[in-house]
């Protein structure tokens, strides 16, 4: 049996529109923020779970960890369903909002560790093991007293993922945690959750909008929109309906060397220089390679799909998302 398992998902929401001039009381309307999703995840998967803004990521997420109550469906984590068996449920999970904290802001960090482990009721042989290991690993041995609100966006980032994993959950629930972080912090963040996910087995459910998270971390990911599933699989063969451009770039020895290229593909040169966009379903990348290194002595050469932002850009266009 899945350790996630997810049937017929629906959830509604009454909203309240703006009062129309002249009118006494305002319009209700019923947004339906899923419609029938159903997945299972297996324990120990790390799965990307994306969608534009509004399309259900959140809704799901506060489903799985017991916070909302579904209007329709079944839903199990590990055997427990999470709205009717909480405080068992969230034992077992993890949760890690971008933009929330559960570190108190103006006390130090081990003063608030040591709070969640009286929370979880953690023994105190696994709690000096088990922070010890997380402090290594996420490099926090010298902001230990330090009060989170003195704390860099990254260094708290990194503070919330150990608050999160000391009581060694099952699940971990993360939403938007590299959001605002500089690049050395995400490349840090995503090693600790490659090594989290093996090293202890922690099944990851990660919704982002930065693809560059996807693409390191997720082998599996998930397409929400207007509330419906609307892909499950790997990421290579979502891309790959959409990857349609090619760029290459070579550096030749010779200012002069020009290769043969069919008409059509545009071509733009800076000294001995050249870039060169196509369409591999055009034209073989192989063929073209061919004709490049014919053309002189290539001192570089490189070959890029699109940008994997604009990618998921036409994705959500195709998908009327």
């Amino acid at each position: 049996m899945s350790y996630i398992c997810v049937r017929d998902l629906e959830k509604r929401f009454v909203i309240r529109e703006k009062r129309k001039k002249g009118a006494l009381l305002r319009e209700k309307k019923t947004v339906r923020a899923l419609q029938e999703v159903s997945f299972d995840v297996d324990q120990g998967e790390l799965l990307g779970y994306i969608g534009p803004n509004g399309a259900g990521k959140s809704t799901t997420v506060k489903i799985l960890s017991g916070i909302l109550t579904p209007d329709g469906g079944e839903v199990t984590v590990g055997g427990r369903v999470p709205w009717q068996e909480r405080k068992e449920h969230v034992r077992q999970i993890g949760v890690v909002f971008g933009q929330r904290t559960q570190l108190w802001w103006d006390v130090p960090i081990r003063d608030s560790y040591d709070l969640l482990k009286d929370i979880y009721r953690i023994s105190p042989e696994d709690y000096r093991t088990r922070l010890a290991e997380l402090t290594e690993a996420l490099q926090l041995g010298d902001l230990m007293r330090t009060p989170l609100r003195q704390l860099s966006l990254g260094q708290r980032m990194r503070a919330e993922l150990c608050g999160s994993l000391l009581h060694r959950p099952e699940l971990l629930f993360l939403d938007e945690p590299t959001i605002g972080l500089d690049a050395v912090s995400k490349l840090g963040l995503r090693e600790f959750l490659q090594w989290e996910n093996k090293q202890q087995g922690t099944t990851i459910l990660l919704t982002t909008h930065d693809m560059e998270d996807i693409v390191a971390l997720c082998p599996r990911v998930m397409v929400l929109g207007h509330g419906q599933k609307l892909f499950d699989g790997s990421l290579a063969a979502l891309l790959g309906r959409y990857d349609t451009i090619r760029t290459v770039t070579v550096s030749y020895e010779e200012a002069e060397a020009a290769p043969e290229l069919p008409s059509g593909i545009p071509v733009s040169r800076e000294g001995k220089n050249l870039t060169i966009t196509y369409s591999p379903d055009e034209y073989a990348t192989a063929e073209m390679i061919a004709r490049l290194q014919a053309a002189g002595t290539v001192r570089e050469l490189t070959v890029q799909p699109q940008n994997i932002d604009r990618l998921v850009a036409a994705m959500y266009r195709e998908m009327d998302l």
